[in-house]
């Protein structure tokens, strides 16, 4: 488990914690590592789980899809988030998402579950760990809010402004990256490729904003300007 310690001290999980802690808490939770191939499940929907993940290596995509092959994308994390941990700190909880590799990764598995009974070795940051857990908790909340305000816009073209708007202001920058790829941002904001694609080529002409790719930058200009280009 030393080799992950560079990406587990970036942790939220961990934070606060030395190196000899981490260690200490892998052992203490029975944190175990596999390798998972790009486009494969790590949880899916209709099981239940202890076990919360937490991506040392590669990025992972957390969705709902239905039987047709619909997918909703909820949220994408990076080497050092977490997933899962939702439904694995609540015994017996049916999962309504699945988790999918979005290239080749290293998973850390964590037993939830050994967070939330007395420590059997007593360990006097099983404490600061627990706050942690909540702060992660906590965060994810904020994402999936993120999401909900999106997505309640009422047109494909305020989704895109919505969201676009609030990575500029998590970047503190009027350019930045997103991380998701056009189909990708399709499915996250709950929107047609087609439809969006067509609303990111007008914006681009009426001068609000300039693309390449999955870099975005924003050009600033008043409310008028986008009611009378709407």
């Amino acid at each position: 488990m030393e080799k992950y310690l560079p990406i587990l001290r970036s942790s939220p999980f961990f934070k606060g914690l030395n190196d000899n802690e981490i260690l200490s808490i892998l052992h203490c939770v029975n944190a175990t590592v596999i390798s998972k191939e790009r486009d494969s499940y790590i949880f899916r929907a209709g099981d239940s789980t202890e076990l919360m993940g937490l991506a040392a290596s590669g990025c992972v995509l957390v969705i709902q899809e239905d039987l047709w092959g619909h997918r909703n994308i909820l949220s994408k994390c990076h080497a050092g988030d977490f997933f899962g941990e939702p439904y694995a700190a609540r015994p017996g909880a049916v999962l309504n998402i699945s988790v999918v590799a979005d290239e080749d990764c290293e998973i850390i598995f964590l037993n939830v579950q050994r967070l939330l009974v007395t420590c059997p070795t007593a360990c006097e940051h099983h404490q600061k760990l627990i706050r942690n857990l909540v702060s992660v908790l906590a965060n994810k909340i904020l994402i999936l809010n993120d999401k909900i305000t999106h997505v309640g816009k009422r047109t494909t073209r305020d989704k895109l402004l919505s969201y676009l708007s609030a990575e500029s202001i998590r970047h503190s920058s009027l350019s930045f990256d997103i991380p998701f790829d056009r189909q990708q941002l399709a499915d996250y904001l709950c929107i047609d490729r087609a439809a969006m694609s067509t609303e990111i080529s007008k914006l681009q002409k009426e001068g609000f904003i300039k693309t390449n790719r999955n870099h975005f930058e924003l050009i600033a200009c008043n409310d008028t300007d986008l009611q009378t280009n709407k």
